[in-house]
Order: structure tokens, then sequence, then C-alpha cells
């Protein structure tokens, strides 16, 4: 394909990345940037661990070069999950990793696999190295091991899979994984997504750890910006063979890690009882809001069975979901309404606090009795 001519004489990009559409975030304010308390980005209600926070006012100076590969952050993590600090790379939020990994196994002539209603950044890293985007069905929402198989051919490099799934909350058990990746050839990548692990029960551990320990073709990410209260620190982190690591190491940025975030995440990995604290009040405040939308059923809403910290609600009724983003916003609330996503039909709601969710499980048990 030849590169498209550019209007105004100046530089052609890729026609690769003419098809990408950039990624949206959750928005914080209404229409008349008016500000709403935000549920539309999956943060952390409870904040950041004051120990975390402590160690962000003590960090090295800004004036000094950060420790270009994180050496203290990814002791700490290595001791804490028993593995080799080697084996571990840190990035720019768990997307830099999500990205340099697509753009070191795959190119043009390529394709990268992920499931559809899968997280929205997938496909843009598949396009950003000129891969071509393959899109498996999904099963209720949900990730369907056989048909995602199906699509798997000579030309599959990359398979992103999210567990818990971003945007749909959906779970596939250790088995599912286990057989997912057993029935891969040894030369497609799986890289499981594993954003909101910390939000699993450890007892629900879905094993993407153990198979990247054992294996040369998987890669397993996570986040900070989640369970650990840090998104505006953007760090994560990835773990895989030594040969993986070292390879994605060559590609992503220098000093990638700032002073400030490194120190704060050294410290945040200490606090176990602030992830555990957030974990079980996620566990209980999502209980509790499923239950309050339970008897909205009759009006056609109901919410898919989650393990993350959201839950994405359907509305198949006379309450639509444009309807109800709206009534919350006019409420003082931003949720995620997804029509870019191929879920007109859908809102993705962040477990916020109590107060928060008894409010806007109110707010939607209304305007659902009140629908014509």
């Amino acid at each position: 394909m030849a590169d498209a001519p550019s209007q105004s004489g100046g530089p052609v990009p890729k026609p690769w990345i003419s098809a990408i559409h950039a990624y949206v975030p959750g928005k914080s304010a209404g229409k008349d940037g008016r500000p709403l308390i935000k549920l539309s980005a999956n943060e952390n209600p409870l904040g950041t661990s004051p120990k975390a926070l402590a160690a962000r006012d003590e960090a090295v100076a800004p004036s000094l070069y950060p420790d270009p590969d994180s050496n203290a952050l990814r002791r700490a993590l290595g001791e804490l999950h028993g593995i080799d600090p080697a084996r571990i790379i840190c990035g720019t939020g768990s997307g830099e990793l999500l990205a340099i990994a697509a753009g070191a196994y795959a190119g043009p002539g390529d394709e990268i696999v992920y499931v559809r209603y899968g997280f929205s950044l997938y496909d843009i890293v598949a396009r950003r190295c000129g891969a071509t985007p393959v899109v498996a069905p999904d099963a209720d929402y949900g990730t369907d091991v056989d048909r995602l198989l199906a699509l798997v051919n000579e030309n599959t490099r990359v398979i992103f899979l999210a567990n818990p799934n971003n945007p749909t909350g959906s779970f596939l058990p250790k088995g599912e994984i286990a057989r997912l990746h057993a029935a891969l050839p040894a030369d497609v990548l799986l890289v499981i997504d594993q954003a909101y692990a910390e939000y699993v029960a450890p007892e629900d551990d879905d094993g993407g750890l153990a198979l990247a320990a054992e294996h040369a073709n998987v890669l397993v990410t996570r986040t900070f910006s989640k369970a650990y209260g840090l998104a505006g620190e953007r760090v994560g982190w990835a773990t895989g063979a030594p040969e993986l690591i070292e390879v994605l190491n060559r590609i992503r940025g220098p000093f990638n890690l700032n002073n400030t975030a490194q120190a704060t995440t050294v410290a945040a990995v200490g606090d176990q009882e602030f992830v555990a604290h957030s974990r079980h009040h996620n566990a209980t405040e999502r209980t509790r809001f499923v239950s309050a939308i339970a008897p909205l059923g009759n009006y056609g809403v109901r919410a898919l069975p989650s393990q993350a910290n959201f839950v994405l609600l359907l509305f198949e009724g006379a309450l639509s979901a444009e309807a109800a983003y709206e009534g919350l916003a006019e409420r003082g609330y931003i949720v995620r309404w997804l029509p870019g996503q191929g879920l007109p039909q859908a809102l993705r709601i962040t477990i916020g606090t109590a107060e928060q969710m008894d409010a806007i499980a109110a707010a939607l048990r209304d305007m659902a009795e009140n629908a014509k």
C-alpha cells in the first residue's frame, strides 16, 4: 500500500498510523465543563498508601537522572512475587510494555489477536507497529478460548488477553489460561494483561505468573495505576523469560521511570496492607452494588459478573445507556459510556466509596422506573 499524499506537502505518516484512533481516557467533567465525581477511569477510591506518599516526598532530587534500570523497584517486586529481578522490566505504565511487546514481535504482514470488547489499547499498539489486528468473537462479553484459538494461523505473532478483562470485568480461570497457552505455537507470544490482578482473590489466581516463569512465550504485565492507587505516577511492570525481557529492554524508553515514580512505587510494594484493604473494599462495595442493581433486571438493566474494580451494566430495556449516562451526569457523576468500543448499550462504572455506589444505584433505579 502506498503512503497517502500529504495535504500540506509535509512528512507523510505510514498508512497504518493513519488508521489509528487515539486512545480516549475516562472523562472527569460534564459537557459544560462542570467537574463531576469521577467513576470513569477505574481509579482507587481509597487514594494512595500513606507510606508511598511519604516516600514520594523524600525522592531523589529532580536534578539527578533516575536509575535507568529501576533496580530497587525490580528487587522489591521480585521479593514480593518470588521472581528473579532479571526477569522483570518496568515501564511507563503497562501501556509502554504492551506497545513494545507488539513492536518487538510483530510488524507489517503479521497479525495480533485479541478478544472483542478487549482493552482498546490493543488495537492501537497492533496498528502502531503495522500489524493487522484480528478480533475474536466473545462469549457473553467474555473470552472464548476456542474462538480465539480458531483465529491463530501462520501469521499470528502476538495474542493479548486482559484478565480480568477491561471493560467487561470477565475473568478466565487458571485452567482456561493454561489450555489457551498449551494450544499456541511456541513462536506466538501470549501477553496476559493483569492490570486488575490485585483485585482478584488470591485463591482465584489465574496462573499467569507461573506460566511466565516456565515458558519462553508468555509475558505478564501489571500496573500500579489501579489497586496501588498510583495512576498519576505512570508505572507498570512485566515479567517473562530472560530472553524476552532482554529484547524488550532494548526498545523501552531510556530513563523511563523518574526518581519520584521509582521511590513511590518501591514504598507502595512494601505496603501490602493497603493493597489488601483496597481489595476488600472493592469486593464489598462491588457485591453491594450488584445486589442493589439486581432488581433492575425487570427494567432491562443487568450487571455482568466482574472480578475487577468496576462493573459493566447493560441497558436492554426502555432506559438506554446514553440516557443513564446523561442522567448520572446531571446528578453529579461521570461514568464511562462505550459506543466507541462497540458497546453503545453499556456503561462501565468504577467502584467508588459506599456513599457513591449507593447514590449511583438509587439514581439508576429512579431512571429505570421512570423511563418511557
